[in-house]
């Protein structure tokens, strides 16, 4: 038998305003006919599961729309979650990758990543799989990070993003943006 439905891994940057944006949108994709696994590590996939259970209820349990899943804990030394996110990370999902692909009915089609954990777009390409990048950010977030280069260029900051010069009007900066 064929594969029914597409199915989407969604991964959130590990930290508190990453997680819930992404599951509200997993939410999203699968009432419109997509299969989702979403991917946390050991500490906030067991929060985030008794949530969905609390949510739920027991009955639910089997029947969840949204295949929660776990990775391995980092370190507690909190000095290397960066490393942890960066390289460590990718490494797991490499692994679950591999074990849902082995089956052609939990292929993995799409691969949606929080803007924060590029490196898992990254290992999405290494797999061929069609990726893309979530921002759970606001929106003037997302512009100012999209206009640094223009930032720069202009000589408003450095490449260390330190300011260069003095504004003297909102209407210096908002000049870049156009």
């Amino acid at each position: 038998m064929g594969k029914l439905l597409p199915h989407i891994l969604v991964v959130p940057f590990p930290a508190q305003g990453h997680v819930m944006p992404l599951m509200e949108f997993s939410n999203q994709l699968v009432n419109h006919g997509v299969k989702v696994s979403f991917v946390n590590m050991e500490s906030i996939h067991n929060k985030v599961a008794s949530t969905v259970l609390h949510d739920h209820g027991e009955e639910d349990r089997g029947d969840s729309r949204i295949h929660l899943v776990s990775i391995p804990e980092m370190d507690g030394d909190l000095a290397k979650f960066v490393e942890y996110v960066a390289e460590t990370m990718s490494l797991h999902l490499e692994e679950l990758i591999n074990k849902f692909n082995e089956n052609d009915d939990e292929k993995i089609d799409y691969i949606i990543a929080d803007a924060f954990v590029g490196n898992v777009l990254e290992v999405a390409n290494k797999f061929g799989i069609n990726r893309f990048a979530f921002c759970p950010a606001s929106l003037g977030y997302l512009a100012l990070m999209l206009h640094f280069p223009k930032l720069i260029e202009a000589g408003y900051i450095d490449k260390n993003g330190i300011y260069q010069q003095n504004f003297t009007t909102s209407m210096s900066i908002c000049s870049v943006f156009i």
